[in-house]
């Protein structure tokens, strides 16, 4: 029986089962390493926003705050105009949002489905579009806006990105990976092109609009070159300006590590949130598209 069980056991090992248990021990480790390289400036973040500035001059890398303070917060809310760059970021990032995933759904249809002249070249156009860096575009978004009379205003933070190139890249390509005959039996029924896109098409392309609300959400929550050359007045500014405005000196001498921090922190918890609430949907949304396509 002994003799049995131990064949038994050398016929079921293999050779390169240590091996394989090795490489995943080695794997998995520096998986875990990078993960703490990554995630090691946030936690010194928010250490520092909850230190007292002497503690955070002398011990910045230190991940615990020694005393704990909220000081730095209580201060950003009522020490600086950081209430109204939240309010005026909120207000501008879900305008642009809700624009660009309904117009940059309707180019990217329009590019995929219907035939017209200069189809092609359009679309090389905003290909080429996405190529450009946005550093060039400054003086001629200013220049225009202030030919408009729409600089230093909403309409300034809002109209020039209310569109975006590689949304229409992302939508087009999603509609093409759709079959036409949905579309064809819609019309058979009597729908137009806008009913089609509307109520057939569009609910189809719910992970495209999923990825395309995430996209849109941070990059316009985040954005600040935009806001840099579109307003001055300290009334519009948006978040990233007005963190831009502490980081350069608005709050005084020293170096103000806790406050500085601490307003960073809270203009993170917004998008994390959206990030964390979506994480579900956008994951499904990417290994459906990925089927499709």
């Amino acid at each position: 029986m002994s003799v049995s069980t131990n064949r038994t056991a050398r016929v079921t090992r293999r050779p390169g089962d240590g091996r394989s248990l090795v490489s995943t021990f080695v794997g998995y480790a520096v998986l875990v390493f990078f993960s703490l390289v990554f995630l090691y400036p946030f936690v010194i973040q928010i250490a520092n926003s909850l230190k007292t500035g002497p503690d955070a001059a002398v011990n910045p890398l230190s991940p615990i705050p020694h005393p704990l303070s909220l000081a730095s917060y209580e201060r950003v809310f009522f020490g600086t105009d950081l209430p109204l760059w939240l309010g005026n970021s909120l207000l501008v990032t879900i305008i642009v949002t809700v624009g660009r995933v309904f117009l940059d759904s309707l180019a990217g249809y329009a590019l995929a489905r219907l035939r017209f002249r200069g189809r092609r070249t359009m679309f090389a156009a905003i290909v080429a579009v996405i190529a450009v860096p946005g550093v060039v575009l400054f003086i001629p978004k200013f220049l225009v806006l202030n030919q408009l009379g729409l600089y230093d205003s909403y309409a300034a933070l809002i109209l020039p990105v209310i569109a975006d190139a590689a949304g229409v890249f992302i939508m087009k390509q999603f509609f093409e990976s759709i079959p036409i005959s949905v579309e064809e039996a819609a019309r058979i029924d009597g729908a137009g092109v806008f009913r089609t896109f509307w109520s057939v098409v569009l609910p189809m392309a719910r992970p495209a609009l999923i990825t395309l609300t995430i996209i849109s959400f941070q990059g316009t929550w985040n954005e600040f070159p935009h806001s840099l050359v579109a307003v001055q007045s300290p009334s519009l500014f948006t978040l990233p300006r007005g963190l831009a405005d502490l980081v350069s000196g608005s709050l005084g001498v020293g170096t103000q590590y806790p406050l500085k921090l601490g307003a960073a922190v809270l203009a993170t918890i917004p998008v994390a949130v959206i990030f964390v609430i979506f994480q579900r949907y956008f994951i499904r949304g990417a290994n459906e598209g990925a089927d499709k396509g």
